[in-house]
């Protein structure tokens, strides 16, 4: 799932200092050290990870609120990550300005979010709540001509808007008076989608060149989220009688590796393929959800919501698309 759940300010690589001219005696640099698992196989990983997501998030509720699932899931997440930070001897930020900014950051990428898809699959199928999360490049491209001036708009990213939204009718059966559609858990999937782009836009612009490392920041912004849960949950939320086996799994899988490895495979592939290739791991998410969900949850599946769900894939991948050089 879209996931996405890390900030996206990346710091730039520091300059390398230049190396003295080599000798007899200089031994020859050792070559770089591949990944044991080739990228092809982490992304699809990655893939089948965030697609069982919302699988995994429908299984949950049938035993735990949603702010519990949600809590469930960025603890787990945020144990992952604290492990390979002790491992790596990562530094937390120092700045009290930037743990403002993550925490906003936080809420509006992992928080909220999350919280809103735990919801919206008490009333609608896991199917139809990952392809709402496919909605989430229109949304971005949309508040990027808004808010980022410097992403310019151009026909075929406006035309990949207007195709991606006539996706979103085709899934609802706009034509059929959208009969037979829960409206609350469709709108708070829909506005869960929105709030990842709003978090990513709010991160470009106040956490980019921050000094800090990107599994830094991802770590601190999954402990602020764990802690906004935390206060909130008990307000809303009563204790569970008891915990069922397979629910608990199923929100401790969801957050170690729906949040927590999936973050990690996530900036792996970046760092070796590039964000353009790994983020086309967005198309894959809609699909597996929505097999998972028919294969395993029985959900009922009708023509118009493959169909949509491809329209907006197809618009979500034109509104990505940049002008060559």
């Amino acid at each position: 799932m879209s996931a996405p759940t890390a900030p996206r300010a990346i710091p730039e690589p520091c300059p390398t200092p230049a190396a003295p001219p080599p000798s007899a005696n200089t031994p020859a640099p050792a070559p770089a050290r591949r990944p044991a698992l080739d990228w092809r196989l982490r992304f699809a990983a990655l893939s089948l990870i965030w697609g069982f997501s919302f699988l995994l998030i429908k299984v949950g509720t049938d035993a735990y609120a949603p702010f519990q699932v949600t809590l469930g899931r960025l603890l787990s997440g945020t144990a992952v990550l604290a492990v390979v930070m002790v491992v790596k001897r990562e530094r937390l930020p120092r700045s009290a300005r930037t743990w403002g900014h993550l925490a906003v950051a936080a809420f509006f990428l992992n928080a909220l979010p999350f919280s809103l898809f735990a919801y919206a699959e008490l009333s609608i199928p896991s199917t139809l709540a990952g392809i709402c999360n496919a909605t989430s490049p229109l949304w971005g491209m949309a508040l990027s001509l808004v808010a980022l001036s410097e992403d310019r708009p151009t026909r075929r990213r406006v035309a990949g808007l207007g195709l991606g939204f006539l996706g979103v009718l085709t899934v609802l059966g706009a034509w059929q008076g959208f009969s037979g559609l829960d409206f609350s858990g469709t709108a708070m999937a829909l506005l869960a989608s929105l709030s990842y782009p709003v978090g990513w836009i709010y991160v470009r612009r106040t956490l980019a060149g921050s000094g800090a490392s990107t599994l830094a920041l991802t770590g601190s912004q999954l402990f602020l989220g764990t802690v906004q849960l935390a206060v909130v949950t008990p307000l809303f939320t009563t204790v569970p009688d008891g915990f069922p086996v397979v629910p608990t799994l199923a929100v401790v899988a969801l957050g170690a590796l729906g949040t927590g490895l999936a973050v990690l495979l996530q900036y792996g592939l970046v760092n070796e393929v590039g964000p353009t290739t790994a983020q086309m791991v967005t198309y894959f998410i809609p699909v597996i959800a929505t097999a998972a969900g028919v294969a395993v949850l029985g959900e009922r599946l009708s023509w118009n919501t493959p169909v949509g769900a491809l329209i907006v894939l197809a618009g979500a991948a034109l509104t990505q698309s940049r002008r060559r050089a």
